[in-house]
C-alpha cells in the first residue's frame, strides 16, 4: 500500500522527505505526499519546492488557528498524518510556558485532523521538554487526547546521534495507530547505527560541500567576534573558554551553553536551533565563523540539492525547525514495515504510554 500523508506544520520538509524517501525495498509499500500546511511563506515554498513542485496547490499556506480545513480535506482524502507541532512553549531553552504560552495548544489541531479523517496512523514530534512541562501534565493531556481520538500510542525519546544522524538532536516522536488496525508498532532499534560516523566533521567535509551549492554563502564575522573565537577551543562556549576580560560576554540568565560554542570535530553538532541572537549560530571547530546555512543542513541530513527558499535568516529558521530527514526516514521505514509484516531490529520504548 502507498500511504497518502498529510502534514500539518510541515516546515522545510524534513518529515516529507523522510516519508517519501522511505524504502522498505518493496514496491507495493511506500508514503507520497498529498497535502500540507504551514504558516510561513518561505517554508511553504521550500516545501513545494523540494517535496511537491507539480502540485504546488497541495500546500496551503497559513495559520493554523484561522486554517478552513475542508480545504486540505477536498485536496485528496488521506491514509496517514504527520504532525510536529509547534515546540516553542515546550522547549527548555525557552521560557517553558507549555499549554499558558501561545504555541501549546496547537497539538489540538493535529487531533482534530484525526477526528476527523481517521487516517490509519499518525507521527506527531516535539521537543523532549515535553515530558517536564506543565509539570509533567501536558504530556499526558496530550496524549489522552490522542488515544480519545481512537489511537494506540508508540511514544519514544529518539537521540537521533544513535542513529546514524550527524547532531545530538533529541525529540519525542509519537507514533499513532488505530484502534481497530491489528498492528503493533515496536521502537527501531540503535544498533544497525552503532558504527556509524556521526561527527559534525565527517558530515561536513565528507563529500566537500560542491562550489556551486545553493544556501552556502557565508557570514562575514565582525573583528570582536573573530578575536573571541580565537581564544575558544573545539567544544568550548563563551563561558568556559578562557577569554581575556575584553571579550568575555556581560550576559545575565543565559540558559544556553551553546553561546559561541565551537564544534568538536569528533562529535556529533550540538543541537541546530532556528533562532537565536549574537553567538547562537553554531561555530566551526577552526575556522573563526559561524557554518553557512549548507553545513546546517548537512547536520540535518539535508542532502546538497534540496534547495531552501528565502533570506539567509529565513532559511536558518527553516534548518533549525526541521526533523532530521534520515532520522524521519527510519521512523517511516519501521512504520511500513509494521504494516508489511517484515520484522525489524526493535528495543523497548523509553516513554511509558
Amino acid at each position: 500500500m502507498i500511504f497518502r500523508l498529510g502534514e500539518l506544520f510541515c516546515g522545510p520538509g524534513g518529515i516529507a522527505r523522510g516519508a517519501t524517501t522511505a524504502n522498505i525495498n518493496n514496491p507495493e509499500w511506500g508514503i507520497s505526499h498529498q497535502w500540507a500546511n504551514d504558516y510561513d511563506a518561505d517554508t511553504c515554498k521550500t516545501y513545494t519546492r523540494n517535496i511537491c513542485p507539480d502540485r504546488p496547490e497541495s500546500v496551503i499556506c497559513g495559520d493554523i488557528r484561522e486554517l478552513d480545513f475542508n480545504k486540505l480535506y477536498q485536496i485528496g482524502d488521506i491514509d496517514a498524518l504527520a504532525f510536529g507541532f509547534p515546540c516553542n512553549d515546550f522547549s527548555i531553552v525557552g521560557e517553558q510556558l507549555g499549554f499558558d504560552g501561545k504555541f501549546g495548544p496547537l497539538y489540538s489541531f493535529g487531533v482534530k485532523v484525526l477526528q476527523d479523517k481517521q487516517p490509519q496512523w499518525f507521527l506527531a514530534e516535539n521537543v523532549g521538554g515535553l515530558q517536564s512541562a506543565n509539570e509533567g501534565r501536558a504530556m499526558q493531556v496530550i496524549f489522552d487526547a490522542m488515544r480519545n481520538a481512537g489511537y494506540r500510542l508508540y511514544p519514544n525519546l529518539y537521540k537521533f546521534e544513535e542513529y546514524g544522524v550527524p547532531q545530538a538532536r533529541h525529540r519525542i516522536i509519537i507514533v499513532g495507530i488505530k484502534n481497530d488496525l491489528p498492528y503493533e508498532f515496536q521502537i527501531p532499534s540503535t544498533v544497525p547505527y552503532i558504527n556509524a560516523d556521526v561527527s559534525c566533521r565527517n558530515a561536513i567535509e565528507n563529500p566537500p560541500i560542491p562550489e556551486n551549492a545553493s544556501n552556502n554563502e557565508r557570514t562575514t564575522q565582525s573583528a570582536l567576534v573573530v578575536e573571541r573565537l580565537s581564544h575558544i577551543l573545539p567544544g568550548q562556549n563563551a563561558f568556559n573558554a578562557d577569554l581575556p576580560e575584553h571579550l568575555k560576554l556581560n550576559v545575565k540568565g543565559a540558559k544556553m551553553s551553546q553561546i559561541y560554542k565551537r564544534l568538536d570535530p569528533t562529535l556529533p553538532s550540538y543541537t541546530i536551533t532556528g533562532s537565536g541572537g549574537g553567538g547562537t549560530h553554531v561555530y566551526h571547530w577552526t575556522e573563526p565563523r559561524a557554518l553557512t546555512n549548507r553545513e546546517r543542513a548537512r547536520l540535518q541530513t539535508f542532502p546538497d540539492d534540496y534547495v531552501f527558499e528565502g533570506s539567509k535568516e529565513s532559511v536558518r529558521k527553516q534548518i533549525g525547525m526541521a526533523v532530521p530527514c534520515a532520522g524521519a526516514k527510519i521512523i517511516f521505514e519501521a512504520i511500513l514495515k509494521t504494516f508489511a509484516g517484515i520484522s525489524y531490529e526493535s528495543m523497548p520504548a523509553n516513554i511509558e504510554e
